[in-house]
């Protein structure tokens, strides 16, 4: 091999050997402070409602129709209910993302807030969309989309089809009002981890100072990584595209074990190590069956026919064999062992929550 070639393909070899396996962009594992989506609701009506599918009994719907037919030049006599049945009140619900600016559009969420059977073939009014701080941002108007079907019989029978309370209107509200954002203020990003480690956070600032020098980056805490940037905001963009693509090998989780105590779903991860143990399970089952027992009298004997009753006691023990962890044994042999003795889920949230109880299980057990 020619010798010029040498220091280029040790080059290479570094290139690889610092690029971690399992490492990430830091724009998956972290979000720029300040930068985020807010908020937004409002309240309408869905108009054009068919079969007289609108709200019915609640008074709400009525009094917002009164006060849209003033503002709009047509005064009701005093006293007067339209009860009209073919419009719903109507909670309005949207995400504003971060930098949007007017004249842009956003999808709404339109749920009903009355008694109304179905949003289906509605048609929402327009209405204001306000942020926590009682500003309007944008302005929502548009046919719904409804996912939801129901259906009913004379007779009283129904059929409901998912939810046809909720309807969705794609690209339905136009964005009037900019909220700030405090990305281009001051001469520094913090960059917030999704998931709070003092590791990744370190990892994270050793290798932004990899690239751009020594004391750029500064880890503030177990969630913050603070970043010096350039003032311009144009550069700023720039200086926060190249920091979101540099990749980062974020550390493995403490040891966990969740537990979902409705479904029964459990799950492990990779780091739970099992201490010296020996487990033992078996179920007891008691099944007690009734055949009762006809008593007929004989013939001409002025006798009574009587039922006795007659009870058969049944125990079964399963006769599972007891296993042994050895030290720090891993998930693949913990799961090996549970499935050994035919142990179903709520089974080994059992095995696990003695286990934990005896001090042999070297993880967080959490139950949701």
């Amino acid at each position: 091999m020619n010798n010029a070639y040498k220091p280029f393909i040790c080059l290479l070899l570094v290139i690889a050997c610092d690029n971690p396996v399992y490492a990430e962009r830091i724009k998956d594992i972290a979000t720029i402070e300040g930068v985020r989506t807010n908020q937004l609701v409002g309240y309408g009506l869905v108009v054009g409602l068919a079969n007289k599918s609108g709200d019915k009994t609640t008074t709400f719907a009525g009094q917002s129709l009164r006060s849209m037919l003033a503002r709009l030049g047509l005064r009701l006599p005093p006293g007067f209910d339209p009860k009209a049945k073919n419009i719903a009140a109507a909670a309005i619900y949207a995400e504003l993302p971060p930098f949007a600016k007017p004249g842009q559009q956003i999808d709404v969420t339109v749920s009903s807030l009355g008694d109304a059977k179905s949003l289906r073939g509605g048609v929402l009014l327009m209405s204001p969309l306000k942020g926590a701080d009682g500003q309007v941002y944008a302005i929502a108007q548009g046919n719904l989309v409804v996912g939801g079907l129901s259906a009913s019989g004379q007779d009283g029978s129904n059929i409901t089809i998912n939810n046809p309370n909720v309807g969705r209107i794609a690209n339905g509200a136009t964005i009037e009002r900019v909220v700030n954002m405090p990305f281009a203020d001051g001469n520094a990003l913090i960059f917030n981890l999704h998931n709070s480690d003092f590791t990744t956070a370190s990892r994270m600032a050793e290798a932004i100072n990899r690239v751009l020098g020594p004391n750029t980056a500064k880890p503030i805490d177990a969630t913050s990584v603070r970043v010096n940037a350039p003032l311009d905001s144009g550069q700023k963009v720039t200086f926060a595209s190249m920091i979101e693509n540099m990749m980062v090998a974020p550390d493995d989780a403490p040891a966990r074990i969740i537990i979902n105590s409705r479904t029964g779903t459990v799950v492990i991860n990779s780091k739970v190590r099992v201490q010296p143990a020996a487990v033992s399970h078996g179920s007891l089952t008691v099944t007690i069956s009734e055949n009762p027992q006809v008593s007929q009298p004989n013939a001409f004997s002025n006798g009574q026919t009587v039922v006795t009753p007659q009870s058969q006691v049944k125990i079964e023990e399963e006769k599972n064999r007891m296993f042994l962890f050895n030290p720090g044994v891993s998930l693949d042999e913990i799961v090996r062992a549970v499935n050994n003795v035919g142990a179903a889920p709520s089974d080994l949230v059992a095995i696990l929550e003695a286990l934990k109880a005896a001090g042999a299980l070297r993880a967080e057990l959490i139950v949701i």
